[in-house]
């Protein structure tokens, strides 16, 4: 199979496309895929591992969300590509300029395509001050991903919410984990003296990017009851974005990393007690799962990835996503209770240790092969 993958973004950068997509396209070079890949050009220049061919077009940042670069429309040097690099089917991994430019040119070219459903492009516009957008958005993601063969969300709950909106041919593919690179036994007793935890002293993780979409007002409301609670109690957030500053000035008790490598992120979360997630914007959410991988204590809301891995009570604390005051109190009443998020957190580990990514590429596989077979007269998933 000959696959090309489109996308806006592409490690090393930090976000939850590309770490998907990374795992992914290192299992298919292990199983023989001849891989080909369109993206932004990035800062760094160099181009990406497994690839046979690989397309850089120009981009162009956000100013409100700048890590991100998005591609500009190349139709016309996509489709030289194409005729020079012929895929047998087309993952469309994002909806950007350069996603609808892929899509028109795969349809001209009579290649199939399978989209993945990895931001909630429409719940950011709200998140940013912009409800006016959120209609138009659903719908422009609709029309896009409705000219695919098939859309891929991370969850069963995602999947039926999309469908009821009107998406169709959605299918589930999860997200793995590296359960032996994210483990309990990379806690570093070096690390926690440099963050000032003595002993059993409990420290609380954050991960993710800092801004407006991760409802981080609600993370600063819970960082101080629990401190409040918990007056030894160490805070530490890893990552960074537009709130950083302001959340530096709100939590001036608390550890801020910035953004840090794949090793020194496994030591973090292993190095933690507690993990604290209050965001309600991801399609899934890789930090909940690599948290509870690492022993975590995990408090989050009953939403993407946790509202899938966590039983409430049993391998975590699962709060209803309309009780922002029931998440404080579940942080609060857990970080007083160290032999508890150590119980939840065995627990975590054990649940999630089986989610390898071995198992998530047969799935994309799967779906990419389904893809190439002949409808036999049914509805043509890239009707117009």
């Amino acid at each position: 199979m000959r696959l090309c993958l489109v996308s806006e973004t592409w490690a090393p950068e930090i976000n939850g496309v590309a770490h998907t997509l990374n795992h992914l396209s290192q299992e298919l070079d292990q199983r023989g895929v001849e891989q080909l890949l369109i993206r932004p050009r990035p800062r760094e220049g160099r181009e990406a591992r497994y690839m046979q061919a690989e397309l850089q077009v120009s981009g162009f940042r956000l100013p409100r969300y700048t890590d991100v670069q998005f591609g500009r429309p190349a139709d016309r040097r996509i489709m030289n590509f194409w005729r020079q690099n012929r895929p047998d089917v087309v993952y469309l991994a994002t909806e950007g300029p350069l996603g609808f430019s892929a899509l028109r040119v795969a349809r001209r070219l009579g290649i199939p395509t399978v989209s993945g459903f990895h931001t909630n492009f429409d719940h950011y516009a709200g998140d940013y001050g912009m409800n006016w957008l959120k209609a138009p958005v659903l719908a422009l993601l609709r029309r896009f991903h409705n000219r695919t063969h098939a859309t891929l969300v991370p969850t069963m709950v995602q999947a039926e919410r999309l469908r009821g909106q009107g998406f169709a041919n959605v299918g589930v593919m999860g997200r793995g984990i590296d359960s032996h690179h994210f483990t309990p036994d990379k806690r570093d007793p070096a690390l926690r003296r440099q963050w000032g935890a003595e002993g059993h002293q409990p420290v609380a993780l954050h991960v993710g990017r800092l801004a407006c979409e991760k409802n981080l007002d609600l993370l600063v409301e819970t960082f101080r009851a629990m401190r409040e609670t918990q007056p030894d109690l160490i805070l530490v957030l890893v990552g960074d974005g537009p709130q950083r500053t302001t959340l530096e000035q709100r939590l001036p008790e608390a550890i801020f990393t910035g953004f840090i490598d794949h090793h020194a992120l496994a030591r973090h979360y292993a190095s933690a007690d507690l993990f604290i997630f209050p965001s309600l914007s991801e399609t899934y959410g890789n930090v909940v799962v690599e948290a509870m991988a690492s022993g975590l204590g995990v408090v989050a809301f009953d939403y993407a990835a946790a509202e899938e891995l966590i039983e409430d009570q049993k391998n975590g604390l699962l709060v209803s996503r309309d009780t922002p005051d029931d998440f404080v109190q579940a942080a609060v009443s857990l970080c007083q209770s160290p032999a508890r998020f150590g119980q939840l957190g065995r627990a975590a580990r054990r649940r999630i240790q089986a989610q390898g990514w071995d198992v998530i590429a047969d799935t994309f596989l799967d779906s990419l092969r389904h893809a190439q077979e002949p409808s036999d007269g049914l509805p043509d998933p890239c009707r117009p």
